[in-house]
Parts: structure tokens; C-alpha cells; sequence
């Protein structure tokens, strides 16, 4: 229960409008509603927007469609905004029965339908992407964002083998609130970014290269040893995780 549904009740019992038995039940019915819903697979936590400023998000990888389907249409009949993320064509043809007003990112791998319900981030969440084999753990974190009501502007392949290209770019740079860099290979993007801008940089490590890049620890421990300040690590091909968290810098 959000803190005006709370007030609320207590308006109704010191305003005479119901007797102290009807607003105890009312209570008690929304109380049981919180903080979950066992759909006996799942335990949906409805509460979760109130405590974290966003819904629960679905992973939708190792889930069946109709498992999917089952806990969007929950989120969404409470009136939530609905984010899976990892899942697949056969899910999201699931959930469009459901909720037909959902839209599918097949590159970034979402589902999601906004409901209105999220304030506005202050400014522009940049995404710069070290090349095009990036791009799907890239759109994971650009559609995360704009889902979380952000602004988003999009900087593909600029990867460190062609300075100059990053380089034309750097008004965009300079203009973002918070920057999510996403290199695979040796992972050199964020610490050269690191070092033009003011804004926060929150590093994207991807399994992209070729053996010794290890699946992308190669590139993580690259991150992780940035000389340049203000540079955060997620883990490997996190996009959401690398959303989720610029999006809640842009929201301080």
C-alpha cells in the first residue's frame, strides 16, 4: 500500500464516511494485496515500484511464453509498466494476447508497455557503442532507459580503432547526463570517454571478440582498471543493469 492510499483510509474513518469495521477490512483486503502475488511459479512483488521507484522486471530467459504472459499481466492490472527483458518472439506473441497494446524490441530482446506513471529524468542519457557486434546489449540498455522515461540519444560505433569518430562527436558527449559505454574486445571505450566528459560513464563489458577476450571478462577487467575517474562497471552484457542504473542517476 502507497502512502495515499494509507491517508486515504484514514480520511474516510475521521471524516464519519465508514465505520471503523469497513475501513479495518478494506485495510485488511489491501494489506493481503501487498507485497506480492503467488501465482504458485511466481511471487509477483507489486510493491516494489513503491519501494524502488520502478516495477518488478521480468527476466524473461529460461521462462515459458505463457509463464511470461501470466506475470505481465499482472504488473500491467495493477496498472504498472511493464519491462522484459531477455525473452523472445514466441513470449511476446504470448503477452500480445494478453495486453495487445505491447511492443516488442527484437534487437535489444524486450517487451514493454508504459503506463504514464514515471517522472521524467532531468536530462539525456548518451549510449555510445564501441561497434555494430555491440548493438543488441546496447539497445538492452538504451530501451531500459527510455522505458524508465529517460531521453536517450544513441552513439553507434565509435570503438577506439577509429578515434576520430568519437572525437566528431563530442558536443553529444558533453551534453549527456550520464553516458553507458558498451565495448566487447579489449574494453578500451569507457576509460577514453572517462577522460572527456564531466558526466558519470557506467561501462558495458560484452562477450564480443575473439578467444582471448575470454567472453567478455577481458573487456571487464579493462573496465574495471580504467585510469579515468567517475567510470562504474556492470557485470557482461548487462544492458539492463547499465540502464537501470543511469537511469537512477538521471532521476536524482
Amino acid at each position: 500500500m502507497n502512502p495515499d492510499e494509507l491517508q486515504d483510509l484514514l480520511q474516510r474513518l475521521q471524516r464519519g464516511e465508514a465505520p471503523i469495521e469497513t475501513v479495518h477490512a478494506d485495510l485488511m483486503d489491501r494489506l493481503r494485496a501487498q507485497p506480492f502475488e503467488d501465482l504458485g511459479f511466481a511471487r509477483v512483488d507489486h510493491d516494489r515500484a513503491a519501494r524502488k521507484g520502478f516495477p518488478e522486471v521480468i527476466f524473461g530467459q529460461g521462462k515459458t511464453p505463457a509463464q511470461v504472459a501470466a506475470i505481465a499481466g499482472t504488473i500491467v492490472g495493477r496498472g504498472h509498466t511493464l519491462l522484459v527483458t531477455r525473452t523472445t518472439p514466441d513470449a511476446f506473441g504470448a503477452v500480445r494476447t494478453a495486453i495487445p497494446d505491447a511492443v516488442f524490441h527484437e534487437q535489444a530482446r524486450i517487451i514493454e508497455r508504459r503506463s504514464g506513471e514515471l517522472p521524467r529524468g532531468s536530462g539525456t542519457i548518451l549510449v555510445a557503442v564501441a561497434g555494430t557486434s555491440d548493438l543488441a546489449v546496447a539497445e538492452e540498455a538504451a530501451v531500459t532507459a527510455e522505458v524508465m522515461n529517460n531521453p536517450v540519444d544513441r552513439l553507434f560505433d565509435v570503438g577506439v580503432a577509429g578515434l576520430h569518430r568519437l572525437l566528431s562527436a563530442r558536443r553529444r558527449l558533453e551534453a549527456a547526463r550520464v553516458v553507458i559505454v558498451v565495448a566487447g574486445m579489449e574494453g578500451a571505450l569507457p576509460s577514453v570517454i572517462g577522460g572527456l566528459v564531466r558526466a558519470p560513464v557506467v561501462a558495458v563489458p560484452t562477450s564480443v571478440g575473439y578467444g582471448a577476450s575470454f567472453g567478455g571478462v577481458a573487456a571487464l577487467l579493462g573496465m574495471l582498471n580504467s585510469c579515468a575517474p567517475g567510470v562504474a562497471v556492470v557485470n557482461i552484457d548487462n544492458g539492463f543493469g547499465a540502464g537501470c542504473i543511469a537511469s537512477q542517476i538521471n532521476h536524482l
